[in-house]
């Protein structure tokens, strides 16, 4: 298993202790994401590309969304 160390949080966590977010790091091959709230436990880690293709389809899917909702008013 790969332990990153360097761990970040998005800068759209909010305010107060910040701790209700998904924290992210990154290595040259692959991506680790947890939860905040629970640091200790297992992260989630992808290939960095499979985890880069599945952000390209979130975006993509969002700005479909996004575009949509303006037609419609």
């Amino acid at each position: 298993m790969i332990i990153p160390d360097s761990w970040r949080k998005s800068s759209y966590s909010g305010g107060g202790d910040g701790n209700n977010c998904v924290e992210i790091a990154d290595s040259p091959t692959h991506i680790s994401i947890r939860d905040s709230k629970a640091p200790a436990r297992a992260p989630l880690t992808f290939p960095a590309a499979a985890f880069t293709a599945f952000l390209d389809d979130l975006k993509s899917a969002h700005s479909t969304v996004t575009d949509l909702a303006r037609f419609r008013g």
